[in-house]
């Protein structure tokens, strides 16, 4: 039978971290392709986590240099970030970057249909199908998850990556990026064992205070796992017998992770919208659900309000919005200042 050409193919993933069969699927993308083959590596410009360990430069890298120089060649690399509240927005993110690397309507997009994860497949029917079928292969979730453990030797990878990708998950298994992940990774473990007698898996229910003024977002930078490091917004746990109702959660919080000058009735008064937040996925600590609260102050002449920051921040600051980026923030708070931000819309 004779291998139909596309001018195009598309292949997304997210290669963390590509192995044989990402491998292999490419090199179908490359045999089926009279022109480039658009690889979208997904998850991209995400801070660095048991999840997303690796950046999008990194993976591209290690799929070029794990193919000979002329299908290499062939690859066009894209970033792709997730948007785990809004599909089309991250659907239309991709089509605009196929469309910049071509306008042809012989394009193809290639993979598997293996579970409920490869939904995204479905989003693009302007584009044929290739179905690459099913290679028995160790997942990349299961390769994370034997590779982030500080004693873990590499062995048992030799033949699940290539070379080159072996080569890197050997030299990062000696960089602080590599510890931190495996502090985090731990810290996780721990955090849901002390449920794991329950019989339902717990849900758990958390504000954020989104605060702005004069072009400026309060956040705090966190001082512990998990997120060690990162910005979030101020905000925690429902305490179940002080908080009347999910608004004192959110002053509360907000009053004593940053010691924010300003009175409470003055806070109450400029909440301008709110919304809840409850992607099955957005902590790793399990379902969280989260009410975040816009709250606009306005300028009264005396400058920013002074802060202090309270015992579970290392820092809390005000920030340019103009200065942020998706990387610096913990969890899904880049998405949720997004969504206030008016940036949403397709």
């Amino acid at each position: 039978m004779l291998t139909k050409l596309y001018d195009a193919v598309v292949a997304i993933g997210r290669f963390q971290p590509p192995h044989r069969s990402h491998l292999a699927l490419i090199e179908r993308a490359i045999a089926q392709a009279r022109g480039h083959v658009i690889v979208c590596i997904g998850s991209a410009n995400q801070p660095r986590t048991v999840k997303n360990p690796f950046t999008f430069n990194e993976r591209a890298d290690l799929i070029r240099a794990s193919l000979p120089p002329a299908e290499a060649a062939k690859l066009v690399f894209v970033p792709l970030e997730d948007n785990i509240y809004n599909d089309q927005v991250w659907v239309a993110a991709a089509q605009q970057a196929v469309a910049r690397i071509t306008q042809s309507k012989q394009i193809g997009i290639i993979g598997h249909l293996k579970d409920s994860s490869s939904y995204y497949l479905k989003m693009f029917p302007q584009w044929e199908f290739i179905d690459f079928g099913y290679l028995n292969s160790l997942h990349a979730t299961e390769i994370r998850e034997l590779y982030f453990k500080p004693d873990a030797t590499l062995d048992y990878l030799s033949g699940v990556v290539p070379p080159p990708v072996l080569d890197f998950l050997r030299d990062f298994k000696e960089t602080e990026h590599y510890q931190q992940i495996c502090r985090e990774k731990a810290f996780i473990a721990k955090y849901k064992q002390q449920f794991a007698q329950m019989a339902y898996p717990p849900v758990f229910v958390t504000t954020d205070a989104v605060v702005i003024q004069s072009g400026h977002v309060l956040l705090i930078r966190r001082r512990a796992e998990p997120g060690k490091g990162l910005l979030a917004f101020p905000g925690g746990f429902l305490d179940a017998i002080q908080d009347k109702c999910i608004e004192d959660g959110m002053v509360r919080e907000l009053q004593e992770e940053t010691g924010i000058k300003v009175p409470d009735k003055v806070l109450r008064g400029n909440i301008k919208a709110s919304k809840v937040f409850d992607a099955v996925d957005r902590s790793a600590r399990g379902r969280t659900i989260t009410h975040a609260f816009k709250i606009v102050l306005s300028e009264d002449g005396a400058g920013l309000p002074k802060l202090r920051a309270g015992s579970d921040a290392a820092k809390a600051e005000w920030l340019p919005l103009g200065t942020l980026q998706r990387a610096m923030f913990f969890e899904d708070h880049w998405d949720i200042l997004q969504y206030f931000l008016g940036n949403w819309g397709v």
